[in-house]
């Protein structure tokens, strides 16, 4: 399963949740300056119950774009499930006006979700390009936002729209830089509202990224990780150094989540250790 998968529908149902089987996993001990979590989409082939369970061993906070049958299980280890689907899908979004009344009723859903299951946070989605000029998609966006964050801020739950590569992976994205994302979160002005900045996009994209996270600081809601090139370890075959970004993460007091989406090319939950231990600073 890949990442497409993870984001394609805010969801159904669920059952009840089960007891948590938190107190039964004695975590590493961390510093904890920085809410470490982890994308599962990275992780899809390691059964849901090892990988939680792994996941609070090693001391991280949540999962992100985690299948909806998968929340209780998640839950059941003391992780919350992060970034949960918001309606819109990376090709299709909030930039073309015909589609904003089908995600307000997704988007409906994904906050009823969140609220049932804790899920402090959801992940939307700008749309492709397909011809249509930045401006014009920026005020699309802005129009639809400001009509679905009432119904997040009523219930105190984050959105965040991602910011994606639109040069290596995800072709005609339109929220690939963040000054244009920058604009959007102001032009929507909810404080409920902000950005994914996912620092393996843009590297791609621009660079600079200590300076850019420093600069913008107030509207970026959560982070992403992954080596580049080639999205994988955050060891020394990527040009990322991660330490020093974990360190200038802390000192900007940031307190949304730092997770995890890299694509491991080694033993995948190894990988996930030796990151998290870089990464607690």
């Amino acid at each position: 399963m890949d990442r497409r998968s993870f984001v394609q529908a805010a969801g159904a149902g669920m059952s009840a949740a089960v007891l948590s089987e938190a107190a039964q996993v004695k975590p590493v001990e961390r510093k904890g300056r920085l809410k470490q979590s982890v994308c599962r989409w990275c992780y899809s082939k390691v059964p849901i119950e090892d990988f939680s369970k792994e996941c609070a061993r090693l001391g991280l906070r949540s999962v992100d774009l985690a299948a909806k049958e998968e929340w209780p299980i998640i839950k059941k280890y003391g992780l919350l499930p992060t970034m949960i689907g918001g309606g819109t899908t990376i090709p299709d979004g909030f930039n073309r006006k015909e589609n904003h009344e089908g995600i307000e009723t997704r988007f409906r859903e994904s906050v009823k979700n969140a609220v049932e299951f804790g899920a402090p946070s959801i992940i939307v989605f700008s749309g492709n390009r397909k011809g249509m000029s930045d401006q014009e998609g920026l005020e699309n966006c802005a129009i639809g936002l400001k009509k679905v964050m009432p119904i997040a801020e009523d219930k105190g739950i984050l959105v965040c729209m991602e910011l994606l590569n639109s040069k290596v992976n995800h072709k005609d994205y339109m929220c690939d830089h963040t000054a244009w994302g920058v604009d959007l979160v102001k032009r929507v002005g909810s404080p409920k509202f902000k950005l994914l900045y996912d620092i393996y996009h843009m590297q791609i994209m621009e660079g600079d990224v200590i300076r850019t996270m420093r600069e913008n600081q107030q509207y970026i809601g959560h982070l992403h990780t992954g080596g580049n090139p080639g999205r994988n370890e955050l060891d020394d075959t990527q040009e990322l150094n991660y330490k020093a970004i974990a360190k200038a993460v802390v000192d900007m007091k940031f307190d949304g989540y730092y997770a995890h989406e890299f694509i491991p090319k080694r033993d995948p939950m190894t990988s996930l250790a030796e990151a998290t231990d870089l990464c607690d600073v």
